[in-house]
């Protein structure tokens, strides 16, 4: 008896979560991106630290970059997966 097929399902399903994590953030950066464009210029803005409940004022203009490079970062993790799986398929 060989695990292989049960296996490959595991990876499968295990890859279709990582895309579909991959996809619920850069649906939530892309709100977060969103709504830092319309504050206005000047505005201060909170951020909290990972793992905490403690928030410090930060700048509406650094967030904003911040947020717009995780956001391409997202998406290119995202297109290398996309990419990865036509790979699979045409082998």
């Amino acid at each position: 008896m060989s695990g292989g097929p049960a296996r490959q399902e595991d990876g499968e399903s295990a890859a279709l979560r990582h895309k579909e994590e991959l996809s619920r953030r850069i649906k939530e950066q892309k709100v977060v991106v969103d709504e830092l464009s319309n504050l206005k210029k000047n505005r201060k803005v909170y951020k909290q630290q990972p793992n905490s409940n403690i928030f410090f004022l930060a700048d509406r203009t650094e967030m904003l970059s911040q947020c717009k490079n995780t956001l391409d970062e997202l998406k290119k993790a995202h297109q290398e997966l996309e990419n990865s799986e036509k790979a699979k398929i045409k082998k």
